[in-house]
């Protein structure tokens, strides 16, 4: 019986951090025996809002394709490319647009949202408006039966969704509908309890060493309400305890819980103790990352191969699409 394909992506717009790795690399490797997988780098997403700072997008794709390689996404069982290599998805994304009416975008939740928040950048741009039929272009264009996200990212696949219909409805049942598969994303906060973010100067990278990644476990913030070492804690509402359920085995879990309630660990033995679980956590992925980042030549040959592989599908699909538009 043959694998479903899933697809799915990230931006070039800097290397990749813990939040990246919980929230879709975890999935994505534990995905990859099961689907037939194709991940890419969205470089053209890119400009969407980073329009005017180009130049550094070319070191972040060497950079994203080596994290990936590093955490353990295999060229043998899985597609990887680049968005802008296959010319096919710009194609597809101009037929798109033709049929794709105007309040769809409009009513996007994270264009307003982006809206609201990135409000030091110009985002009246139609490429911003426009990024979600680029993305159903990405998507469809492989004719997945999945694409695996967050629930905060599920409108988006909807989106796509009606696209796809819509596109079927004028020229035949040409795309399969692909399917929401939500996947479990662990809440990563970072070192300042606020969402772990490249924007927010507050992430933990997975190519930051072993004392980078001490340091900024030393600048954790812990329980806002301890303020001396002999009040209790709680551990409940302590960002460097929710690091330890996901570095550290279940007894010193357990432990930890115990003494911080009753004031018997203090908060900087307890971030020594988590910091040298996620180094101990990290080594294989620093290992993997050293042997990538000095084969260069091995990381293009890898993403040329898989170029090929993922233009081969993108021209068949777009021959059966100009096909059925009949241009």
């Amino acid at each position: 019986m043959a694998k479903k394909r899933i697809l799915s992506g990230m931006r070039p717009t800097g290397p990749l951090h813990l939040g990246n790795l919980h929230g879709a690399l975890a999935n994505w490797k534990n995905m990859q025996d099961d689907y037939e997988c194709f991940f890419f780098i969205a470089d053209w997403h890119a400009l969407t809002s980073d329009y005017d700072t180009t130049a550094p997008i070319q070191g972040y794709i060497m950079d994203v394709f080596i994290d990936w390689l590093s955490v353990g996404l295999s060229p043998d069982k899985c597609t990887l490319f680049v968005q802008s290599h296959i010319k096919e998805h710009a194609e597809l994304f101009l037929l798109l647009s033709m049929i794709t009416p105007l309040p769809w975008l409009e009513r996007n939740p994270t264009y307003k949202e982006q809206i609201a928040e990135l409000k030091n950048k110009d985002l009246s741009t139609f490429g911003f408006l426009g990024y979600p039929v680029l993305q159903a272009a990405d998507i469809i264009i492989y004719k997945a039966n999945g694409v695996p996200v967050g629930i905060d990212q599920a409108p988006h696949v909807e989106l796509t969704r009606e696209i796809a219909r819509r596109f079927n409805h004028f020229y035949g049942d040409i795309f399969p509908i692909p399917e929401t598969i939500l996947t479990e994303t662990p809440k990563i906060l970072g070192i300042d309890r606020r969402k772990m973010s490249k924007s927010y100067n507050n992430a933990i990278y997975l190519s930051d060493s072993p004392d980078e990644v001490r340091d900024k476990v030393a600048q954790m913030i812990t329980d806002p309400q301890r303020a001396r070492r002999s009040d209790p804690g709680n551990p409940d509402v302590c960002n460097v305890f929710s690091f330890h359920q996901l570095y550290s085995d279940e007894q010193t879990v357990q432990r930890v819980d115990r003494e911080c309630r009753h004031a018997e660990i203090g908060c900087v033995e307890c971030k020594q103790l988590m910091a040298e679980n996620l180094v101990k956590a990290l080594a294989p992925v620093h290992e993997k990352r050293t042997y990538y980042e000095t084969r260069p030549d091995t990381v293009r040959a890898i993403i040329e191969h898989g170029d090929q592989a993922a233009r081969a599908v993108a021209v068949e699909t777009m021959e059966q699409v100009r096909a059925a538009i009949r241009i």
